[in-house]
């Protein structure tokens, strides 16, 4: 264990210093992970600036000793609530270019748009459910603790999210051969 582990574990009190070094060295997954729960970059930076300022909090108050894990709760639990609060916003996205530069990559990119597109349709937990499992490739046991509900009720989401998931993206396929 290092020597910053073993202060950490001593002191019930995070430092200053130890809270900014898990932050710059947390800050670009932290900003993925909030971009897949929001579906855009401004919210995601506004989900991770309230998830620290939260985290920064409770860092004085007592030993966090899954700080990344504790981060994460706070922004699914927060962009929860904000989606219940300001209800589901709709967001206009550009239609992609006719015609594409890159030939032999813009199915794949089609495909990431499609699923990221999709993804925005689920309800916030079906949607952590997912981000926590396939994106970042959590157990259902971790997603259960994260989220403050049982394994049952992970297992559902996920399972009610990926039927729809499936039929959406099935029919985005039936529409584009149709065309």
């Amino acid at each position: 264990m290092s020597t910053s582990g073993v202060l950490r574990s001593l002191s019930a009190l995070g430092s200053e210093e130890e809270f900014n070094e898990f932050v710059v060295g947390a800050l670009p997954r932290l900003l993925r992970f909030g971009h897949m729960l929001t579906g855009n970059p401004a919210s995601a930076e506004d989900l991770v600036q309230t998830a620290l300022a939260r985290s920064w909090h409770a860092w004085r108050l007592r030993r966090i000793d899954d700080p990344h894990a504790f981060v994460r709760k706070i922004m699914v639990n927060s962009h929860t609530s904000w989606y219940h609060r300001l209800g589901a916003r709709e967001s206009a996205f550009a239609d992609p270019p006719e015609e594409s530069t890159n030939v032999d990559e813009s199915g794949r990119v089609d495909d990431r748009d499609a699923l990221r597109r999709a993804l925005l349709t689920l309800p916030p937990r079906q949607r952590a459910v997912i981000v926590l499992r396939y994106y970042e490739d959590l157990s259902e046991l971790e997603i259960a603790a994260l989220m403050g509900t049982s394994p049952g009720t992970v297992k559902s989401q996920a399972s009610r999210a990926l039927k729809r998931l499936n039929a959406m993206l099935r029919s985005d396929d039936a529409g584009q051969a149709a065309k």
